[in-house]
């Protein structure tokens, strides 16, 4: 994505691959896509209220395009994906 103004939105996810909800915006605003997923792992604990059994941070473009995905789409620190058969705690342990 080229030059804009992100936002970080935040995402509740069921456990079966349906697409997520955004639940919230957060309201600082970063001058590229690489600024803003570089925050997203810092504000993610704050958003511990949301009540899904995933949530998620995704950088979106400030002009209101809404954000879409699926759980499966999920992508996790070690590389995978967020398998929607599996609870999200039994893949922390």
């Amino acid at each position: 994505m080229g030059p804009g103004i992100f936002i970080i939105a935040i995402l509740g996810c069921s456990d079966a691959d349906s697409a997520c909800t955004q639940v919230r915006t957060l309201d600082a605003r970063y001058e590229s896509k690489a600024a803003c997923t570089a925050a997203t792992e810092a504000v993610l604990p704050a958003q511990s209220d949301v009540d899904y059994p995933v949530v998620v941070a995704q950088c979106v473009a400030a002009d209101g395009t809404p954000p879409r995905l699926r759980t499966g789409e999920i992508k996790l620190p070690e590389g995978g994906t967020l398998d929607a058969r599996t609870s999200p705690l039994e893949r922390r342990s």
